[in-house]
């Protein structure tokens, strides 16, 4: 009687231990910028792979990346011609298109995926190099001109969005409606992140969306992720 119960605790232990092995394989590895690069330093050959559109890619992006758009009609057919026994490095402009690559991977038997936490714009902020091998790009709108433009006794509705965005897209059709309907109260500005990355990095905006209210430069509301049209426009029609 006391080995049979030996045997089952034994049993019960390793089936444990193999339940617990399996989620420490499986477990995300989302990793801070500086970490981020430090563990591709630390990665021999590392397999490095952009999952933005080519467009973006080509704006600056990591050293020794690979462009495999996450949301291109071949991005299952370019995976598989990674080695899945090495650890891979995705990353995206803000995380959530590398997330759920990196989730697909993942499925599909990579062993070690590590993930840009907030992406590239995290990767900016943390003044991290970048290249466009060779490319020149263009830095946008500058501080300056930003100023300018949010400079006035109207109020100004400061929207940062990026076309691969979906909430960025879900709020544009209302954002147009407020331009138009509450002309006399506000201006509605709209900055393409992706366009004007230095601006991004020198006002902190890490995230999309996000929306600014300033009223003589001076920001009297501020709201990061998807946001409702009439929360907005009570916002608007209370700010003095």
């Amino acid at each position: 009687m006391k080995n049979r119960i030996v045997i089952s605790f034994a049993v019960i232990a390793s089936l444990f231990a193999g339940c617990s092995n399996g989620q420490t394989k499986s477990t995300n590895q989302a990793l801070e910028a500086a970490e981020f690069s430090e563990k591709i330093k630390e990665t021999p050959n590392a397999i490095i792979v952009d999952v933005r559109t080519p467009g973006e890619y080509a704006q600056g992006h990591l050293s020794g990346a690979v462009n495999i758009d996450w949301k291109g009609a071949d991005f299952g057919k370019q995976m598989e011609t990674l080695d899945k026994s090495k650890p891979v490095f995705v990353y995206c402009l803000s995380g959530g298109r590398s997330a759920s690559a990196a989730n697909k991977m993942r499925s599909e038997g990579f062993e070690q995926v590590y993930e840009l936490k907030g992406g590239m714009m995290k990767w900016r902020a943390a003044n991290l190099p970048e290249t466009t091998n060779g490319s020149p790009v263009s830095e946008g709108m500058n501080r300056q001109q930003f100023e300018q433009l949010v400079n006035s006794d109207k109020l100004v509705l400061v929207d940062f969005y990026a076309d691969w965005c979906a909430p960025c897209r879900k709020m544009e059709p209302y954002l147009e409606e407020i331009s138009k309907d509450m002309a006399d109260q506000v201006t509605v500005l709209r900055i393409n992140a992706d366009d004007n990355k230095k601006l991004m990095k020198e006002l902190g905006v890490s995230s999309l969306p996000v929306l600014q209210l300033y009223r003589n430069q001076t920001v009297k509301w501020e709201n990061k992720g998807y946001v409702d049209k009439e929360t907005v426009v009570k916002t608007i029609q209370s700010t003095k």
